[in-house]
């Protein structure tokens, strides 16, 4: 006969490993839609590649190429392009999925924004990588390029190119994704809005920090990217105070 002591823990462990199998089976829907869209996108993984290499082209001016250092680059960089386009465009899925999860702990005026936060958020991360590639990139290559050194050929290898704007491409679609955070912070409890508006100066700091990090060291595409975040910031704040309603304590969780 159990002892109502581990009755007790049975109890409450159960919830936990609900939310540890609705996780899992959240996080392989979204990797197979991911793998079903790479699927489709491998016959044209060159022509991606083409599309991606006209910044670093323009700014090397006529006659510029890429060179590919490794014998097999030329096969598996257009692959591995395949599946980050299929990320990126698979983003709507993956998004859906994470609120999925997180939606059965918010209360029924919260779950009301469900809809138009997962919209914003996958409009916001295309407006990153948009941002990243129409601006960003044109900047940052068109420094690299008048910086060399005279007599110095800039041929970019098409493999770190790749790498180079994939992170480029996270990083920006992630900090346009920064009103959608704040929001859901505040939704959660986590942060009131005095406190996100007192925490002002240190998210100003730590913008231009990530930047420092996640770009070259120019400080155009540092402040393309700082600045971004710090107004997003601000959106963020100002949407979490028209959007959440205080918790009323009488209301339960849906």
């Amino acid at each position: 006969m159990n002892s109502p002591t581990n009755g007790a823990e049975d109890d409450a462990g159960a919830p936990l490993l609900e939310h540890l199998v609705e996780l899992r089976q959240r996080l392989l829907r979204a990797i197979a839609g991911v793998l079903v869209i790479t699927l489709l996108l491998l016959p044209f993984g060159n022509v991606l590649y083409g599309w991606l290499a006209l910044p670093v082209l323009q700014a090397l001016g006529p006659g510029g190429q890429m060179i590919a250092t490794d014998p097999i680059a030329p096969f598996l960089t257009p692959l591995k392009l395949s599946f980050f386009t299929a990320l990126i465009v698979a983003m709507p899925w993956v998004l859906y999925q994470a609120w999925s999860f997180v939606a059965p702990g918010l209360y029924r005026n919260e779950q009301r924004l469900a809809m138009p936060l997962l919209i914003s958020a996958t409009l916001l991360f295309y407006l990153g990588c948009t941002f990243a590639y129409t601006f960003v990139l044109p900047v940052v290559f068109a420094f690299t390029v008048s910086v060399s050194p005279e007599g110095v050929a800039v041929m970019t290898d098409i493999t770190s190119y790749l790498d180079f704007v994939v992170v480029i491409f996270l990083a920006f679609g992630a900090a346009f994704e920064v009103p959608v955070a704040t929001i859901i912070i505040v939704a959660l409890g986590w942060a009131s809005i005095e406190q996100l508006r007192a925490a002002r100066p240190y998210v100003i700091v730590g913008a231009f920090v990530v930047a420092a990090i996640l770009t070259p060291p120019d400080v155009f595409s540092q402040l393309l990217l700082a600045i971004p975040m710090t107004l997003l910031y601000e959106i963020g704040i100002l949407a979490s105070a028209w959007l959440i309603k205080p918790r009323p304590d009488n209301e339960s969780a849906a």
